[in-house]
């Protein structure tokens, strides 16, 4: 069965609400008799794009025509307190700042019944140059959003300047929307349910200007593509690697913006796949941006090589059935993986001090916490006590201990597969803490400073990953020891 026929089986011809969701619509409708309001009520792109793919969706957005997201959560609050039923309901309509889904001073935002309830007005608007985010005069508060220039529209209008045919867009809305008045599914582009269920990621304009009004619609319409295993429109991938596109990702949108979606992929279903397109698309390295000057240069085809070791950790991660991996851990996992061919590049800041540019990319060019840089260092330190293990967890036989260097010496009795899988896995070696240090070794084997004292710390360290149960009395025994039969055998 082909991608597309799998998509048109799965796409719904109607909107079938949950008991809660009618409930939901019920008192919007009541609402608007009570206060005798003239405007259309319609919920907007993302929820109607899962209910038509018949998922769950725990977000609803609400688009009105004539009226503003604020002013209308405020009657929907008021009516629901007076039929008793407002003590449930959380927030009171007033405008929650959260410029990560770009909503400005029109929007409102409410819980009740365990759903997230946004207000806005549908919209027609215009990008200024060099800025994404649009703009909106509030003389009470007078702040000025820098960016657009914007008013009420037709659902036609609103549903045009959206990122994808079949989406909701940062703001708020896409080109699909349920009109809860006649209880019907609206496509005012004549594309979303097509495209939908075709399997197709598609701007309702041509993809160069809606690019160029809100880049950030470039990395979305990947996301929302690996997400939905749908394919992008040949003439969308045209536009995403041009130049002005690229430049455009640049100068108008924010790195935060940037770092989130990115996020998103990483934690995604495919994020491999994420960031394959980004590579195809030639955006590699306009969306993890390097420093102005760094050492040694960065050999062409890097990014392909970086795809190829994250490729690598996620096929590990799947392999490791029995392991554990927290949603947190198999990010850094999987950060850590696609940024290893980068790990001995390094720039220098203040003092002449040189720091690894992977440290950049993920503070400044993705405006992650310095925390989440300070794990995935750590990982790369760690690497290469794990590079040799790989043929041995990818095996299905077990390999013994001459088979792996590293290991070679430390276990004499038990396979290293049997070891390794007795281990909570790998998700947890950044947080362990060595048993002895340096000092302990020196003291040990009456040694000096130097290279030995290095190696005998990853041996060590190695013999204590194999069972984390191990003690420091225990270490110390197993050191003198090995360091005996090592001595006879010399």
């Amino acid at each position: 069965m082909s991608v597309a026929t799998q998509h048109v089986l799965q796409v719904r011809d109607k909107i079938e609400l949950s008991d809660i969701e009618r409930r939901i619509f019920d008192r919007l409708l009541a609402s608007l008799r009570h206060f005798n309001l003239q405007t259309q009520v319609r919920v907007a792109g993302g929820w109607v794009r899962d209910k038509l793919l018949a998922k769950d969706c725990y977000d609803i957005d609400i688009a009105l025509d004539n009226m503003m997201g604020t002013e209308f959560a405020h009657k929907v609050k008021e009516y629901l307190v007076s039929i008793g039923e407002g003590k449930d309901v959380r927030g009171d309509g007033k405008i929650k700042s959260n410029p990560d889904r770009s909503k400005h001073l029109e929007t409102a935002t409410m819980r009740w019944l365990d759903m997230q309830i946004d207000f806005v007005n549908l919209r027609s608007e215009e990008y200024i140059k060099n800025s994404r985010i649009p703009s909106k005069l509030d003389s009470r508060e007078c702040l000025v959003l820098l960016s657009m220039k914007q008013s009420f529209g037709t659902p036609e209008e609103d549903a045009c300047r959206r990122d994808l045919t079949i989406n909701s867009c940062l703001v708020v809305h896409g080109s699909l929307f349920y009109n809860i008045h006649t209880d019907s599914v609206e496509d005012y582009t004549k594309r979303g349910i097509s495209d939908l269920k075709s399997g197709r990621i598609v701007t309702p304009l041509p993809p160069k200007a809606t690019f160029l009004d809100d880049p950030l619609r470039v990395l979305r319409a990947i996301r929302f593509g690996v997400r939905f295993e749908f394919t992008l429109d040949e003439d969308l991938k045209v536009a995403a690697a041009c130049d002005d596109v690229k430049d455009a990702l640049a100068a108008k949108v924010s790195k935060e913006r940037i770092g989130k979606e990115v996020d998103l992929m990483i934690s995604g279903n495919q994020a491999v796949k994420a960031m394959t397109h980004i590579c195809d698309l030639t955006l590699f390295w306009n969306v993890f941006s390097l420093p102005p000057v760094f050492k040694p240069a960065i050999s062409d085809g890097c990014e392909r090589l970086c795809v190829a070791y994250l490729d690598t950790a996620w096929n590990l991660i799947h392999l490791l059935k029995e392991s554990t991996f927290k949603d947190k851990e198999r990010r850094f996992l999987l950060f850590a993986a696609l940024f290893l061919p980068l790990k001995n590049t390094t720039y220098q800041v203040k003092k002449a001090k040189m720091v690894p540019v992977v440290n950049y990319i993920i503070v400044d060019s993705l405006k992650q916490k310095g925390e989440d840089a300070k794990m995935v260092l750590d990982l790369h330190r760690a690497s290469h006590k794990f590079l040799s293990l790989i043929p041995c967890l990818a095996s299905n036989e077990d390999l013994q201990p001459d088979d792996v260097d590293w290991m070679r010496g430390l276990i004499d009795d038990v396979s290293i597969a049997s070891r390794v899988r007795v281990l909570t896995g790998l998700d947890k070696v950044w947080e362990v803490k060595p048993l002895i240090n340096g000092e302990d070794i020196m003291n040990v084997l009456q040694l000096k400073e130097g290279p030995l004292v290095k190696e005998w710390k990853e041996k060590s360290m190695a013999w204590q990953l194999v069972d984390p149960s191990r003690t420091t009395e225990e270490c110390i025994d197993w050191l003198r020891e090995v360091n005996s039969k090592r001595v006879k055998l010399e």
